[in-house]
């Protein structure tokens, strides 16, 4: 059976309506979001403390031990989100990229360690802890930060480290200590390998800083460490 030329022009307006229908029902559903891809804090071989000077056994008994405090952030800077800066004062986050944990609690094993390499400690313990120390060393990261105000961009990492007398709560010395490396790449891969760097550089200034200030604690009061000692 033929069918008549209006049959066949509602069947093209119904097919086209149809096909118009599907398109937008496609149109609005969401489109998949990416996972997020992840990434460590970790400074890799660079994040070594300098040449530790070999202390003799005598030296080596009589050093102070250390004890770190957990790491603290700044506003801002207290999340997992890697943070990003176009212009002063406005934080802005990538959209898929996060740290596997947040800077702080990252930094404090990366603390722990490069501090023991140096050489300047009986011991080096964080918290929590039931260990007695003779130093208590309080860290809180003022900025970490993939800044793109210059070409290429840079990371600037800037932590404030403070050294306490753990017997008398004295503050021996407190510095803020700020790190930056370029980016090789505009992006938050980039960031985050320039992050790295920056971390190396001011975990090698944090060992010299408190190696420095341990040995200027020790030569006002040096039967200090040896009281500390016999109460271990």
């Amino acid at each position: 059976m033929n069918h008549s030329p209006v049959a066949r022009s509602l069947s093209l307006v119904i097919a086209a309506a149809v096909l118009g229908l599907m398109t937008a029902c496609s149109a609005l559903k969401p489109k998949p979001v990416p996972p997020p891809a992840f990434f460590s804090l970790d400074a890799g071989p660079a994040g070594a403390a300098p040449a530790a000077r070999a202390l003799s056994n005598a030296s080596a008994s009589a050093a102070p031990t250390l004890l770190i405090s957990a790491p603290q952030a700044g506003a801002g800077f207290d999340s997992q989100r890697i943070i990003y800066v176009r212009q002063a004062h406005q934080l802005e986050y990538f959209a898929h990229s996060e740290w596997v944990d947040t800077p702080a609690r990252m930094l404090a094993p990366l603390m722990v360690s490069a501090l023991d390499r140096a050489g300047r400690f009986r011991a080096v313990v964080a918290t929590p802890t039931a260990a007695s120390a003779d130093l208590r060393l309080d860290t809180e990261i003022l900025r970490l930060q993939h800044e793109f105000d210059g070409v290429p961009s840079r990371v600037r990492l800037t932590l404030r480290a403070t050294l306490t007398d753990n017997a008398t709560r004295q503050v021996l010395a407190q510095v803020d200590l700020d790190t930056r490396a370029d980016a090789a790449s505009p992006d938050a891969y980039g960031g985050v390998v320039a992050a790295n760097h920056a971390t190396a550089a001011m975990l090698q200034a944090l060992a010299v800083f408190c190696g420095q200030a341990a040995e200027q604690w020790q030569a006002r009061d040096p039967g200090a460490t040896k009281r500390a000692v016999g109460r271990l």
